[in-house]
């Protein structure tokens, strides 16, 4: 890839979900502003090799894309009201009208979650938008079929196209019933920041940083709801890592072999400053503000050993009650390991194996390798971790497992 291409790449990368959010609020369609941004994107790999990457590259991509948008209106004859809003627009004049969501990504986040859609398709739809992630990193997320993603997110736009759903920010008396929705996609766009499905980092900084400025965002705009502060607590205690969770050339660093001096303290305090906000709303503990607090725990150890096992046993058994999932009772099983060994630990994920659960995902044969050589079962170990680096989409937690089921093989 030349120079020029891989700086094409990056800045699709950081900007085209506020590229696609800008076009959207202009056109009022989500689907034209896709077709609109992916057409700049290709005139700048025509262009720039040429003529040098602008000085401000995303803002080129807008403008190109605004003035494709022109040319498109004036071929179905459509000089109306929208153009005429648009070409004001370009001209950079500010607008007068008052907008409660004074952000574009946000106001996209909000609009994309309409309720004409189901829960599933408003996630899919606005992680394909906004977060420009693939069909593949979403699939993994959810632990289904790159197909079915597809189709929900091509029966959503047919969906919001034949409803004639007006692509506008919604009233502020409809931000509640859509938070949930809402709250979803900034989490899921965190994960994927905190650790990439694919590709060859482990961690997608800016992914995740986005979704922490979107999250803080909204729980300014809802201050009353506890789980938009937990969400927010969540992201800033499991940010604090990042410095720590790579060495310098990428590879993967886990938590028990992690510098905790190079955890960001000032970022802990904020986390916890934000669970103690959506604490003192009295309204009980979420599953945001439940994962909140087992982060916090982790935070505030001096080391692995130190750590409260045992709250954070009881933490996820009341977060399995309250959001039940094979996600929970994996995690829940590898705070029992360290609580109270690997074999009580290991009942627990065996359950979850003849029970059918995250089939196809390399989370649960990875968690029992890791049981299984705990246990001095080193064969099986290896042959489970083998089999998790088969099914493992980032080539950086491939290689992880790997090596340890090489290391594990050795021993036996």
């Amino acid at each position: 890839m030349s120079d020029v291409a891989a700086r094409v790449e990056a800045v699709w990368r950081i900007e085209s979900a506020r590229i696609v959010a800008t076009l959207a609020r202009v056109t009022g369609d989500v689907g034209l502003a896709e077709d609109l941004a992916q057409e700049a994107l290709v005139e700048a790999l025509g262009q720039w090799p040429r003529d040098g990457v602008p000085a401000n590259p995303g803002a080129w991509l807008t403008a190109v894309a605004k003035r494709r948008a022109i040319d498109h209106w004036r071929r179905r004859d459509r000089l109306d009201e929208r153009y005429r809003a648009l070409a004001h627009d370009l001209d950079d004049t500010t607008e007068d009208d008052w907008e409660p969501i004074p952000d574009d990504v946000l106001r996209l986040v909000f609009t994309a979650c309409h309720p004409v859609l189901s829960r599933e398709a408003q996630i899919a739809l606005t992680l394909r938008v906004v977060a420009g992630m693939t069909t593949q990193e979403i699939a993994r997320l959810y632990f289904v079929p790159v197909a079915t993603v597809q189709q929900r997110i091509v029966r959503a736009k047919k969906t919001i196209t034949e409803a004639r759903v007006p692509f506008e920010t919604p009233d502020p008396a409809e931000w509640t019933a859509r938070l949930g929705a809402v709250l979803s996609v900034v989490y899921l766009i965190f994960t994927e920041g905190y650790a990439a499905t694919s590709g060859d980092r482990w961690v997608r900084a800016e992914l995740a940083e986005e979704a922490l400025r979107l999250g803080r965002m909204v729980a300014a705009l809802l201050p009353r709801e506890p789980e938009a502060h937990g969400l927010v607590a969540l992201m800033e205690l499991q940010a604090s890592r990042f410095a720590a969770r790579t060495s310098p050339d990428g590879t993967p660093v886990l938590l028990a072999d992690q510098d905790r001096t190079r955890w960001d303290r000032a970022q802990i305090a904020r986390g916890r400053a934000a669970l103690a906000r959506a604490d003192a709303l009295g309204r009980g503990r979420g599953p945001y503000a439940l994962q909140a607090a087992i982060a916090e725990c982790h935070a505030i150890a001096p080391s692995v050993e130190a750590t409260d096992w045992a709250r954070i046993v009881l933490l996820y058994e009341i977060l399995g009650r309250v959001a039940p999932g094979p996600i929970v009772e994996l995690n829940r099983a590898a705070a029992v390991s360290m609580a109270t060994g690997p074999a009580s630990a290991l009942l627990i994920v065996d359950r979850l194996a003849a029970e059918g659960a995250l089939r196809g995902s390399h989370l649960l044969p990875s968690v029992r390798g890791e049981l299984l050589a705990q246990l001095g079962r080193h064969e099986e170990a290896a042959a489970e971790l083998t089999a998790a680096a088969g099914l493992a989409g980032n080539e950086r937690e491939r290689e992880v497992l790997l090596r340890k089921a090489g290391e594990v093989r050795g021993r036996g």
